[in-house]
């Protein structure tokens, strides 16, 4: 019944995706959202902007029912068809309903901040504070925490702010090339739901595949050559919900093997976005440039100057960040031989990402 579950909401999801997805395109135009060629993009033509509605309005729907759904239709019994591995939990998801309200409000906050910078371009700092507000806020009320074996509230609150604000980030970065963000969310929330179904997490599997079908709607019009672009409205959102899916999934199965580096499955997973986010910032310093700021110094870009097209480009990030996530989802059944072999892998695949980077020379850099 579990499996027919995620089969119904991913497809529910895709078609609810799209549809708004289809009408938002339409309107963009209408409501000012058109993103015009730049220096710091390779898009040639006008592109319309508003995807992040469409991403964030889907989200909200499947949210809202499922607290509906869960809250007045548990108790009479009209959830019993799902079968008792789902309905054992119902009575902990509304327990839990506070937290749900202060995610929502996190993702709304987010999702207006991004479609605000969307229209106005907002200055870096200003996005940032709030970021970090939203962070703290989700990481203390939603209980959006990682604990790594410490007890103190506040100070895994505060860890874990500063990682919602960097998958923000990472997102945000990633959103420089068609199909790029959007994918490899796809491929990451795919990772973490195979670990959160590991972990008999019905509703954060449940969150995952929701997440999946949503954006996998999205891409229908995303994917080069892209129709729509998602924004900062999108991008803001999916960072937020890749950050609360890492922070909520557990990975730490003491009774199976009690392997304590399988609480790194999110870093290994996340590894190629890390890396282009960390080297783009790192190098936008030394040039002594903004590190918000864009340009075309991404790994995606200097794909394309090897001579590939938008496709063959998207298509090879989707690959190296699956080669990093099809290791890191056997993490917990591994000893340290095993991890050994699984960070080793993840190294090399980024080594192969810096030799591409390094054979291209003479780039032009846009001011």
């Amino acid at each position: 019944m579990l499996k027919i579950l995620a089969i119904l909401l991913f497809i529910s999801s895709f078609v609810l995706s799209v549809i708004l997805t289809s009408v938002v395109k339409k309107l963009s135009a209408h409501i000012g959202l058109i993103a015009h060629p730049a220096e710091d993009r390779f898009a040639k033509t006008a592109v319309p902007l508003g995807g992040g509605i469409a991403i964030f309005a889907t989200l909200l729907v499947f949210f809202l029912a499922a607290i509906a759904s869960v809250k007045f239709l548990a108790s009479p019994g009209y959830l019993n068809w799902l079968g008792q591995s789902v309905t054992v939990h119902t009575d902990g998801f509304l327990s839990k309903t506070g937290q749900l309200i202060a995610v929502l409000l996190s993702v709304f906050v987010v999702f207006v901040l991004g479609l605000w910078d969307d229209k106005n371009h907002l200055n870096p700092f200003f996005k940032l504070t709030i970021q970090f507000a939203v962070a703290l806020f989700a990481a203390f009320f939603a209980d959006i925490r990682v604990e790594f074996f410490i007890e103190n509230r506040i100070i895994t609150s505060l860890l874990s702010a500063f990682w919602i604000v960097l998958i923000i980030n990472v997102f945000n970065f990633l959103d420089n090339m068609d199909g790029a963000s959007a994918g490899i969310a796809i491929i990451a929330s795919a990772v973490l739901f195979t670990a959160a179904a590991l972990s008999s997490q019905v509703f954060i599997g449940a969150l995952a595949v929701i997440f999946m079908g949503t954006l996998s709607g999205f891409l229908v019009f995303n994917f080069p050559p892209a129709k729509l672009f998602m924004g900062d409205s999108g991008s803001l959102v999916i960072g937020f919900f890749i950050a609360l899916l890492t922070l909520r999934t557990t990975y730490y199965h003491q009774a199976q093997s009690g392997s304590w580096y399988s609480v790194f499955l999110p870093v290994i997973v996340m590894a190629v976005p890390l890396y282009d986010f960390i080297s783009v910032t790192l190098l936008r310093l030394k040039q002594g440039r903004s590190p918000f700021v864009g340009d075309t110094q991404h790994f995606s870009h200097r794909l394309k100057r090897h001579g590939l097209t938008d496709t063959q480009t998207v298509l090879t990030l989707y690959l190296a960040t699956l080669a990093t996530g099809l290791g890191a989802i056997f993490l917990y059944q591994l000893n340290l031989a095993g991890a050994i072999l699984v960070f080793a892998q993840t190294i090399m695949i980024l080594i192969i990402i810096a030799i591409f980077e390094m054979t291209v020379k003479n780039d032009k850099v846009s001011n």
